[in-house]
């Protein structure tokens, strides 16, 4: 019994010194290899084909790899990728996350767009919650060309099915009976045009003339247009001008002639206040003297030139003979 317990005693000895051993092998690991610190990710994009494990690459150089993948509970939209960097990678601000996939299933995350000189991702001071909601550095995301096209392949699945179906339709027995009607008359009116090719061709050749001809007469016209020009020019300007000297005379007429009326104006106006009365008295005067020698004339005519001297003598009255 003694012996038995013995061996267990010395196993069990043996057995804790190798953990501890093993322990301090990855301790003293830790201690010689590089230091890392955590970021987190959040995808709004599928994440297949990532794992916990996977590699973390910056520009292509291995830098980290996926410590954790989980759906953030605040907003379920969003996958919650946990990464671990070595501290010798540079993770500076504009630094951006895309997940890589592939066509044999494994996704690898690649980091890429720091700037020069850019300071490094870290958590704020101030408002620290919202920048960091699970206590560590948050890397922004964007969306890769591949994985832009495997996030749109659904809907680009759908549209072919889509367009299948239309083509289905399109290129149906009815649909085909109706296009090769079509091709029929299209190699009916072809075959019409050939045979009108030289009628066309005279037509055409006849519109190349009315054309030219058209192009001539319009040249003439412009000619013309010229010399009418040229004409009003020559002719209508010194007929406008002497014209001119008319209107000017005139006009110097129209101001002489108005100088005048206004230098015979009292004069005028003397002459309708005093002459003129005296005028329309003369004027009634002869009238009347006029009635006069009417009415003397009158009796001379009836009674000679003594009837204007008296009265007609009448003639002696002799009785009549009683015997008689």
């Amino acid at each position: 019994m003694e012996t038995r317990s013995n061996h267990v005693l010395v196993g069990a000895v043996v057995l804790i010194l190798l953990a501890m051993l093993a322990l301090f092998t990855v301790w003293m690991a830790r201690l010689n290899g590089p230091s890392a610190s955590d970021y987190d990710i959040f995808f709004k994009q599928s994440v297949d084909g990532l794992a916990k494990g996977s590699t973390v690459t910056y520009s292509g150089v291995p830098a980290g790899q996926v410590k954790q993948i989980a759906l953030f509970k605040q907003d379920p939209q969003f996958v919650r990728v946990r990464i671990s960097i070595n501290d010798d990678i540079p993770i500076l601000r504009g630094t951006t996350a895309t997940v890589q996939s592939s066509f044999t299933g494994t996704s690898t995350i690649e980091l890429d767009g720091a700037v020069k000189g850019a300071p490094p991702i870290v958590c704020p001071q101030q408002n620290r919650h919202a920048a960091c909601p699970l206590g560590v550095p948050v890397i922004p995301t964007k969306v890769s060309g591949f994985g832009a096209v495997l996030n749109s392949a659904p809907k680009l699945f759908e549209r072919l099915t889509s367009l299948t179906e239309r083509l289905t339709e399109l290129l149906s027995d009815k649909n085909q009976a109706s296009i090769a009607g079509i091709l029929e008359n299209t190699d009916r009116l072809t075959k019409a045009l050939a045979d009108r090719g030289p009628e066309i061709a005279a037509t055409l050749a006849q519109t190349r003339i009315a054309v030219k001809q058209a192009g001539d007469a319009a040249e003439k016209i412009g000619d013309l247009a010229q010399t009418t020009n040229g004409v009003l020019s020559s002719d209508v300007k010194p007929a406008m001008a002497n014209l001119n000297k008319a209107i000017q005379s005139a006009q110097k007429s129209m101001d002489t002639l108005n100088g005048t009326i206004q230098d015979a104006r009292p004069g005028v106006k003397t002459f309708s206040d005093r002459t003129v009365p005296e005028i329309n008295q003369l004027v009634h005067d002869l009238r009347e003297t006029s009635e006069s020698l009417k009415s003397i004339a009158q009796k001379v005519n009836q009674g000679g030139a003594t009837s204007i001297l008296g009265p007609q003598k009448l003639p002696d009255y002799k009785p009549k003979d009683s015997k008689q």
